[in-house]
């Protein structure tokens, strides 16, 4: 494994964590919450997966995430000056151009389905940077940056000011981490853009197929 691949690992697992506490939990959340939790570095989320251990109830989910909860988890919420169909097919072709395939039954745009294809292509660089294929690495990168500044930072700051008040206090913190990692939102852009541009050779071999 090259120097460059254990950050990115490293990192993947603090998002891919970020997104199962947007989750509705279950046993299996629990324990893959649980063993993630111990194994990430950052506090937040450190304190935030013990919280959720805690704290963490399907019906409370639905009442913070669910129709009329105060706090809305889907991009589509934040958006208004961009057409929801070129928004859910601009998500969907990221997702189809890497091979994400996210076992759940929450919508392209869900914010816990958002950051687990962060931490996927996080994997996908680290993947490349150990087989020394740096072009492939490249293009998981400019994917990843263009997707939080995109879609992610889009949602991230307004769900963060809404869950900074919730009663779970899980929520409150997992609410403040996409937002200090991505930043405020810019100016939504009025079209969708063609990308990514991902060339006809390259080979994302490690790591494709379904994401659980």
């Amino acid at each position: 494994m090259t120097d460059a691949a254990g950050p990115r690992i490293a990192e993947a697992a603090e998002w891919r964590l970020l997104s199962l506490l947007f989750e509705c939990p279950n046993a299996r959340w629990r324990e893959q919450v649980s063993d993630l939790g111990c194994q990430v570095a950052d506090p937040l989320l450190r304190t935030a997966a013990e919280k959720a251990l805690e704290e963490a109830d399907e019906g409370l989910y639905h009442s913070s995430f669910g129709p009329g909860g105060p706090a809305a988890p889907r991009e589509a919420s934040y958006s208004d000056s961009v057409e929801l169909g070129y928004l859910f097919s601009e998500i969907e072709a990221f997702y189809e151009a890497f091979a994400y395939r996210p076992v759940t039954q929450e919508a392209p745009d869900h914010v816990g389905v958002e950051a687990g294809f962060v931490a996927f292509l996080l994997l996908k660089q680290a993947f490349a940077d150990a087989a020394g294929d740096c072009e492939s690495a490249a293009i998981a990168e400019q994917a990843r940056g263009l997707f939080l500044r995109e879609h992610l930072s889009w949602v991230a700051e307004p769900l963060a000011a809404r869950l900074a008040t919730s009663s779970l206090e899980y929520l409150a913190l997992a609410g403040k981490a996409p937002s200090e990692r991505v930043g405020p939102s810019r100016e939504r852009r009025a079209m969708p853009s063609v990308l990514p541009v991902i060339p006809s050779d390259s080979d994302f071999g490690c790591g494709d197929g379904a994401a659980t």
